[in-house]
């Protein structure tokens, strides 16, 4: 019987793990920003692979600068995101705002 619920605790903890999204980072300048309210998209060329990726902020300090240009096209910018919805977790210029 322990190992029954052992089992069936083990596959209900593999399956969990396979819905988390992946964390991923991208540095490079911005592109193109979209403000919308509340929120933003930005689209940032990749250093590394040269492809466009289009993230969306949610974090309101982020959005700020973006409304008010303290990040503009052109920046460059350090960005952590998940994999499964592009949301950034981190959005900062990589010198520094």
């Amino acid at each position: 019987m322990k190992r029954l619920i052992f089992a069936i605790t083990a596959l209900l903890i593999s399956q969990a793990s396979v819905s988390f999204a992946e964390e991923l980072k991208i540095v490079g300048p911005v592109v193109k920003i979209q403000a919308e309210a509340g929120k933003a998209t930005v689209v940032i060329k990749d250093n590394a692979s040269g492809k466009d990726v289009a993230i969306i902020v949610t974090d309101q300090l982020t959005v700020d600068k973006l409304n008010d240009k303290r990040i503009t096209t052109g920046d460059e910018v350090r960005v952590k995101y998940d994999s499964k919805d592009n949301v950034s977790k981190l959005f900062r210029k990589t010198a520094g705002c």
